[in-house]
């Protein structure tokens, strides 16, 4: 197996899971903000649609971060938008030739400060950050009175035994 393939069964495999705890979350509390320096939960669940989005400025060698649109009002738009956009992603990635998928792309280091990474390191650190925020989004969704799933083992709310 390359290690294309294993990033790409990886992702796969992260977007089922950052689905359910998405889903998991009570969608009429997409206001709610843990503290007045957060996010609120529908910004949060917004910023997996963009970690999303990325991949496609990675695959085409030009990562700009300017402001992107604004997160939608309900979840189930939040939810249409993370699906399609990985659906239209993980073919972009599919077909990346090797040395395409190992070649460098400018990348944040540091404020107004560029370095270059390769490809496969941003796209596996773009799964690793959307990991990151689907795991504060869990907390949203205890605090938010929802059930937390199961994500890489049993919760308190999804036990196994």
């Amino acid at each position: 197996m390359t290690e294309k393939e294993m990033y790409l069964q990886g992702w796969e495999r992260e977007f089922q899971t950052t689905l359910k705890v998405l889903k998991a979350y009570p969608a009429d509390k997409l206001d709610f903000k843990p503290h007045e320096r957060s996010r609120s939960a529908r910004d949060l669940a917004w910023t997996l649609v963009a970690e999303e989005a990325i991949v496609d400025m990675i695959v085409k060698g030009q990562i700009d971060f300017k402001e992107g649109p604004k997160a939608p009002a309900t979840m189930k738009e939040i939810l249409a938008a993370l699906e399609s956009t990985h659906k239209e992603m993980a073919p972009k990635v599919k077909a990346l030739s090797e040395a395409d998928y190992n070649s460098t792309v400018k990348f944040p280091i540091g404020p107004k400060q560029m370095g270059d990474f390769r490809k496969a390191d941003v796209l596996w650190m773009m799964m690793m950050d959307a990991i990151h925020h689907r795991g504060q989004f869990s907390v949203y969704v205890r605090m938010a009175g929802g059930k937390v799933p199961s994500i890489y083992g049993p919760s308190a709310d999804e036990p196994w035994m």
